[in-house]
């Protein structure tokens, strides 16, 4: 089974680059026409207060089910903590492509992503599980990082990483699955650029995908945004930026997990500004096990399982050997028209 589908995604991979190739012949305009696509300007996405939750806890599950996106205020995390981390994710991106090379694979996709032809805007240094201090050391002993910037960076993923499982436990909560902790749960970070010039305004500086976590936590570039979701109707929708908050958005391992439920946002980032974009993202990945099934309270008569389980770190080396970016859960679908609906 493995092969097979393994076979099918990178038939469609390089199906998707002979397309993107053709696309990038035209003008902006044309390729939008042709396609049938539509931008929606100036979307805000529901802020939850996380100081009022209980107040909050229907819009939370409004937001993760019908869009799969959301902001959070009164989040806990300092301005300091965010501007320390802010300047040092930028000394470290700052580093010569000779040093960022050293930033291997733990797992599939979990290391150093330079421009390739899929994504020629965009690079990427990555921390496998940012809540193991080990990883963290490892990670600026191997590119000879500060001690300074090393400090920001462990202070900023010890904080986040406490968020990030505060939410989705809240987001588990909001499904009628209470007490599900996620603290033992993987937690990726990634540093990101995009090398955007006046030449590429208006074109994606990350394609249309699907996030392989269960929530992803974005620290946005406040100075140069660009984030758009792709909404019910296929259109591409401008998401605003809301200082002080951060963007949370829903994987593939959350939809999995709440046996569909949750949305997987689709969602891509498109050059604004002819000036460097610089973003810092926690994903929370999966359990200690790595297996992937969903939650049999969220199973019944009304509601049948969607999903076969499967190991993570089989779903994370598929995805990385494919470049595939959506539907690669369909591979996994009991019944594929209900779990892709």
């Amino acid at each position: 089974m493995k092969s097979s589908i393994t076979h099918r995604l990178r038939c469609n991979f390089y199906l998707n680059r002979l397309i993107k190739a053709s696309l990038r012949a035209s003008t902006k305009e044309n390729w939008r026409s042709r396609l049938g696509i539509m931008k929606v300007e100036g979307f805000s996405v529901p802020i939850i207060d996380l100081a009022k939750f209980e107040v909050e806890k229907e819009n939370l599950r409004a937001a993760v089910v019908e869009l799969g996106c959301f902001r959070v205020i009164n989040h806990g995390i300092h301005d300091a903590i965010i501007a320390n981390m802010k300047y040092s994710g930028r000394n470290i991106l700052e580093l010569s492509s000779e040093v960022k090379q050293r930033n291997i694979n733990i797992i599939p996709g979990s290391g150093y992503i330079h421009p390739n032809q899929l994504s020629h805007l965009f690079e990427s240094l990555g921390i496998y599980d940012a809540n193991s201090t080990a990883d963290i050391h490892a990670f600026c002993t191997c590119l000879g990082i500060s001690s300074h910037d090393k400090e920001n960076l462990s202070t900023y993923a010890s904080t986040l990483h406490c968020l990030t499982v505060d939410l989705a436990s809240k987001i588990a909560e909001c499904l009628g699955v209470v007490d599900y902790s996620f603290q033992e749960w993987s937690c990726h970070l990634r540093l990101n650029r995009y090398n955007f010039t006046k030449e590429n305004i208006g074109f994606d500086g990350a394609y249309t995908h699907t996030d392989s976590s269960f929530i992803s936590v974005l620290l946005e570039d406040e100075s140069n945004d660009g984030f758009e979701f792709i909404n019910s109707e296929g259109n591409s929708v401008v998401v605003n930026h809301v200082p002080g908050t951060f963007l949370i958005n829903v994987g593939d391992i959350g939809k999995v997990w709440s046996n569909g439920r949750l949305h997987n946002v689709k969602h891509k980032v498109v050059c604004k500004k002819a000036e460097p974009r610089f973003t810092v993202v926690l994903f929370i990945l999966a359990p200690k096990d790595n297996k992937i099934e969903p939650q049999a309270e969220l199973i019944d008569s009304k509601n049948p399982q969607l999903y076969q389980s499967f190991d993570f770190m089989e779903y994370r080396k598929i995805k990385a050997s494919t470049r595939s970016v959506t539907e690669l859960l369909r591979h996994w679908a009991v019944d594929e028209a209900k779990a892709m609906a």
